[in-house]
């Protein structure tokens, strides 16, 4: 192949790639670490809210680091994950669909008490959130 063919081939592909890596969603828009993220967020909630439930440190710390890595797989630097998890929006965000999360469950965010119910049920239940709690 000559160089200039070559040249222009690489060029090609360069640009596609750019393309590419611009054309990727917001990071709270990739369901598997929005999800991530909001397990998180939820357990350490019940954590420092609910005397009778304590966080599984080391494995929500080994789930951050596991969901960062993801996130920089699928081309998302440490400087756009740390965007989501510092903005102000993004944990509205989350709050405001803990609150949804909590109503299908029956329970209010608001009433004293509903937290820590929460709490026991995610163990009970060994789902995600309860995965990174414990009860005392």
């Amino acid at each position: 192949m000559p160089k200039l063919a070559m040249t222009a081939l690489a060029t090609c592909l360069c640009l596609g790639a750019v393309a590419v890596a611009a054309a990727k969603p917001p990071l709270r828009e990739v369901p598997e670490i929005a999800d991530g993220i909001f397990t998180i967020v939820v357990a350490n909630e019940i954590r420092k809210k609910c005397d009778e439930i304590d966080g599984r440190i080391f494995k929500g710390i080994g789930e951050i680091r596991r969901l960062r890595a993801r996130a920089n797989e699928l081309g998302y630097s440490d400087a756009e994950i740390r965007a989501v998890l510092d903005s102000d929006e993004e944990k509205e965000r989350m709050r405001a669909r803990g609150r949804v999360y909590m109503a299908g469950k029956g329970l209010d965010y608001d009433k004293p008490g509903d937290l820590c119910r929460l709490g026991r049920l995610e163990i009970t239940n060994k789902s995600a959130i309860g995965a990174l709690l414990r009860a005392n």
